[in-house]
């Protein structure tokens, strides 16, 4: 096996530094954040660090980097408190990576993509229209991470909505049998494949 030591990754160059602390964790979730801005804009952005927190409450949690000038997702979540998580189908890649960009407040990314918003009722966000899981989200609280100065943003989950034939009657998601994609990286995108399910283990 090649070693790496905390040396050896501070001399690194960026780029390498970024793919191999990026990657050696694991795959991600890879997901759309749909927020709206109070002018109305619409607002989608790519993101990898969306975790589950708590079943009961349901909360979930994900990360924003730091920025001299704060990211239109952030500003949107903070003027409306909700935003909505979208998982991604494989045949949506490159259209949800096209997000990422940097497009001016004003302009929304569903135009500048094959992406299309969906519009739920009681939901001012936008909704990314098939994507297999979409989950509507309220605001709750934000957490300042002192050693890179990022944010953990924690959300309550409201309600989830989910393609009928990838959910089993106990209540799993089958995100495979959704063609739901995860990201190994920055920029791998891969497609997770179902192998067995092996009972919870409750203490004896």
């Amino acid at each position: 096996m090649i070693k790496f030591s905390k040396k050896d990754i501070s001399k690194m160059g960026k780029t390498y530094r970024l793919n191999l602390i990026n990657s050696c964790t694991g795959y991600k979730s890879a997901n759309l954040i749909g927020t709206i801005s109070t002018e109305g804009n619409n607002n989608l952005a790519v993101f990898s660090s969306i975790t589950h927190i708590g079943s009961n409450p349901s909360i979930l949690g994900f990360i924003l980097r730091s920025s001299k000038r704060p990211r239109d997702t952030y500003i949107n979540i903070k003027n409306t408190n909700e935003f909505s998580v979208n998982h991604i189908h494989f045949s949506q890649i490159d259209d949800a990576h096209n997000t990422s960009k940097k497009f001016p407040a004003k302009i929304s990314e569903f135009d500048k993509t094959n992406l299309t918003e969906e519009y739920k009722k009681n939901w001012k966000v936008p909704f990314v229209k098939n994507s297999p899981v979409q989950i509507g989200c309220k605001y709750l609280n934000e957490y300042k991470i002192k050693e890179n100065s990022t944010l953990l943003i924690v959300a309550s989950i409201e309600e989830i909505f989910v393609k009928d034939e990838i959910i089993y009657d106990d209540g799993l998601i089958q995100l495979d049998k959704g063609g739901v994609t995860s990201i190994n990286g920055l920029d791998t995108y891969t497609l997770p494949k179902y192998l067995k399910r092996i009972p919870y283990l409750k203490k004896i």
